[in-house]
């Protein structure tokens, strides 16, 4: 799977910025990239302190560009830009401060092409790496929503679970006369397209289950009908996608679990690709997958945003970076 990425981004070169780039993990993982040489790697942060951290930890980054928001010279542009971006949501005063700080530095870094990927959270929260990425980088054509996907992996078996990390729930979002004007089920059924998408970079041919505790109609109440609505939604903007709920996990894993409960699905028993109907769900889902399955799970990877920004777990270590920036230079 990562071979295929790298004969990829050997062919097609492209540039990545580290929103933490004094951070040990970061400077490891950037000193692997530098020896491989399929990947320009950008650095934010003191450059004097970024260089200490290094030589303290023997990581090899001679050469590897190194952009302090404090003395960049393009900073005055880089505030116009984002002033016009912010629409008169902030000063220019209140752009400089928070360009100030690495995330926002380097998400316009992306948004104004010096860069083609952003990869951050190693010690900034999801919050703070998904913000500056929806206020200044936004989301694609299309695309309603931002939320996340983890790849599982487990010898040669892939499987992909969203959305585990970035919405709590799905609610109808109404304008002010209180018309729907994006429901609930329209954003589960987006999540479910877009993990189908991200899955296909994996290498994954997917078949999508809408995850419940109801199978085909056999439970009421909860979230059952967010997924029954989502799947018929998802149908109809994806006609050539395998997908099919609301099911179980034991109807969308099982053969003989899924045929019996949900006769004729293309789908259930032989699901690669899940949807969960809550953040709860979708977290303590791959959780368990991870640490009672033995499978590595690789995310969050952010979907929807118009640019490849995504984001580390705080616990994060330099092996993780290093696949998780060879995913987000990838999908560019």
């Amino acid at each position: 799977m990562f071979n295929a990425m790298i004969e990829t981004l050997k062919a097609n070169p492209r540039s990545i910025v580290f929103t933490e780039g004094h951070d040990a993990r970061i400077l490891e993982a950037t000193a692997r990239l530098k020896a491989d040489g399929f990947l320009k790697v950008i650095l934010v942060g003191n450059v004097e302190e970024v260089k200490a951290n290094a030589a303290k930890g023997g990581f090899d980054i001679e050469g590897i560009e190194i952009l302090d928001p404090a003395t960049y010279e393009g900073m005055d542009a880089m505030v116009e830009k984002m002033v016009e971006l912010r629409k008169g949501k902030m000063s220019a005063e209140e752009c400089r401060a928070a360009l100030a700080k690495g995330n926002y530095f380097g998400t316009m870094l992306v948004k104004m092409g010096y860069a083609d990927s952003l990869l951050g959270g190693a010690t900034y929260s999801t919050a703070d790496t998904v913000r500056p990425a929806l206020q200044i980088v936004k989301t694609k054509k299309g695309s309603h929503l931002v939320s996340s996907c983890f790849i599982m992996v487990r010898g040669e078996e892939k499987l992909a679970m969203g959305d585990c990390a970035i919405n709590l729930g799905y609610e109808d979002r109404k304008d002010k006369e209180g018309n729907v004007v994006l429901s609930a089920a329209q954003q589960l059924a987006e999540v479910a397209i877009e993990t189908a998408n991200t899955a296909k970079v994996f290498g994954i041919d997917p078949k999508v289950a809408m995850l419940s505790f109801s199978t085909n109609g056999s439970g009421k109440g909860g979230t059952v009908k967010l997924s029954h609505d989502a799947t018929a939604v998802a149908k109809e903007m994806a006609p050539d996608l395998l997908i099919d709920g609301e099911m179980q996990f034991d109807a969308a894993v099982a053969p003989e679990v899924g045929q019996l409960k949900f006769p004729g699905s293309p789908v259930a028993g032989y699901a690669n690709t899940f949807i969960f109907p809550t953040i709860e769900a979708g977290n303590i889902g791959y959780k368990i997958a991870q640490r009672l399955g033995g499978y590595e799970a690789l995310g969050p990877i952010l979907q929807g945003l118009a640019a490849p920004i995504n984001d580390l777990s705080r616990g994060c270590n330099a092996e993780e970076v290093y696949k998780m920036a060879i995913i987000t230079a990838a999908m560019v």
